[in-house]
């Protein structure tokens, strides 16, 4: 079965940075996005990425802030979180889909397949 697995969150001050990593076990997907929910809020788009082409795209609560990448070779993905705030406290979660059709890549509904989690937690 395919699977995603996030890995790379942790406890940091407030204007530290974190990278995220979500390694998809070998299988391709035509985007994928991390998302993250924290206590008492709903799961929010954070950013996405198209697979063919690297497009991006972001909340606009991390433009400028955060960074999704991918490695083809390696089959990951990436979040790369620069002046994390404590508002950024979340669990964060890769998601990927198959569909290349016409969905939003800020749509939770676009997507399929969800990693298990990791904490990101910031204090002041």
């Amino acid at each position: 079965q395919v699977q995603l697995a996030e890995s790379g969150g942790g406890l940091v001050q407030a204007g530290d940075s974190l990278r995220l990593s979500c390694a998809a076990s070998g299988h391709t997907f035509s985007r994928y996005g991390w998302f993250r929910q924290a206590p008492g809020k709903e799961r929010e788009f954070v950013a996405a990425i198209r697979w063919s082409g690297a497009d991006t795209y972001y909340a606009n609560s991390v433009k400028g802030r955060f960074t999704i990448s991918r490695d083809n070779a390696k089959n990951t993905v990436y979040l790369q979180m620069d002046n994390l705030k404590p508002e950024d406290t979340a669990v964060y979660y890769c998601t990927a889909t198959y569909s290349s059709g016409s969905l939003s890549y800020t749509d939770i509904k676009t997507y399929d397949y969800w990693g298990q989690g990791t904490q990101v937690t910031v204090s002041s």
